[in-house]
């Protein structure tokens, strides 16, 4: 039997967010390299299907409740979730993978790894305390993270972050980075026609949850300022969350279109049209996956100091970083003005992802990591 890499998500996809898009690239990155690979996650929509198995992967979904609008998942202590969880015994398992400290999920795979004496490797995704925009429930979350982090932190072997920001970001826990398994994607690059600036029009794409942490109302805001000015400008809004319905009644305007949801296969044809790409959160982040593909295809991109984003866009280089509302305005009039300065950031910016941020290299730095530690 093949060895077994289990890893622990809170969600996997088709749930939109960057720690389930880094948990399917990373399965099926070890799933080319011949392990086979055992998800465990949340059951998010309840569809009582529970286990799912191929010849390369089993997937697993706990039983849980969901607070915070179902961005918490609490696993349920039940019969179910034990014979879910007895189903890991029947697989040689190397190695457990789990994907931040603050996720149930992860102390429940941590705590299974320690029973069994297999080596847990922790990702950090984040470089800031969770936040629901509320300051009293903010504090009592950081306080809760803080205690949540010191039982955790008791089964895991070796930490790693998503980036350097999310490695600095383990200090606050008094926690020793062991080093950076660094959020990428695949080069799918090649097998897309670039379809930028058709008719002399300007198009410009969000996309990413609709939340106020993300910085959409200040994109919003900003484009509003120079609409007026450009009838050759559009801005595509293209994500889900809490805002969303907020914001379509707020922000009526022709040149602003707001598509939802949307998968990858139906992202890629928006990043092949867009000349500038924004993604301003305004609290920090891991290493934003859409700032990557959005590079990777060529898009000039407005970012700001949050994060892992610090180490993708450097200003005037690969990107132009921004710091206010009245910034991103003058950025966007700068990129609108500008086919040469979108074109040299947009080049730039796809050579350090395609030299940086593509799977084929986090993945070989991951499986090096694993075997030294076997080593030992």
């Amino acid at each position: 039997m093949k060895k077994s890499i289990a890893i622990f998500s809170p969600y996997v996809v088709p749930h939109l967010g960057g720690v389930e898009k880094y948990t399917e690239n990373l399965k099926n990155q070890l799933i080319r390299r011949g392990y086979h690979v055992i998800i465990v996650s949340a059951d998010y929509n309840h569809t009582q299907s529970y286990i799912e198995e191929t010849k390369d992967c089993l997937m697993i979904q706990l039983p849980v409740y969901k607070i915070v609008s179902g961005r918490y998942p609490i696993p349920k202590h039940n019969r179910l979730q034990k014979e879910l969880m007895t189903k890991l015994d029947l697989y040689p398992i190397e190695v457990i993978i789990v994907n931040t400290r603050f996720f149930l999920t992860s102390l429940v795979g941590a705590k299974y790894g320690k029973k069994h004496h297999i080596p847990v490797y922790l990702i950090e995704h984040g470089s800031q305390h969770l936040t629901v925009d509320n300051k009293f429930l903010d504090c009592c979350g950081a306080w809760y993270e803080h205690q949540l982090t010191k039982i955790i932190e008791k089964y895991v072997d070796y930490n790693y972050g998503v980036s350097q920001g999310a490695c600095d970001w383990q200090k606050h826990f008094h926690i020793q980075s062991d080093g950076i398994w660094y959020n990428a994607i695949n080069d799918f690059s090649k097998d897309i026609t670039l379809e930028k600036n058709q008719n002399n029009q300007i198009n410009i794409l969000y996309a990413g949850r609709i939340l106020k942490q993300k910085g959409i109302i200040e994109l919003l805001d900003a484009f509003m300022m120079i609409v007026n000015d450009y009838t050759n400008v559009e801005l595509t809004i293209a994500g889900d969350g809490n805002l969303l319905e907020e914001v379509k009644k707020e922000y009526v305007n022709k040149h602003i279109h707001f598509e939802g949801k949307l998968n990858f296969d139906e992202l890629i044809p928006l990043y092949a049209q867009t000349d500038i790409f924004v993604y301003t959160p305004i609290w920090p982040e891991g290493l934003p996956t859409s700032i990557l593909e959005a590079g990777l295809m060529g898009c000039a991109v407005i970012g700001s100091p949050q994060g892992g984003i610090k180490e993708i866009i450097y200003d005037k280089d690969t990107g132009l970083m921004i710091n206010s509302t009245i910034e991103l305005k003058e950025a966007l009039i700068e990129l609108i003005d500008s086919k040469d300065l979108r074109n040299q950031l947009a080049v730039n910016l796809q050579k350090k992802i395609k030299e940086d941020f593509i799977w084929d290299n986090t993945i070989n730095k991951i499986i090096d990591d694993l075997h030294l530690i076997h080593e030992k």
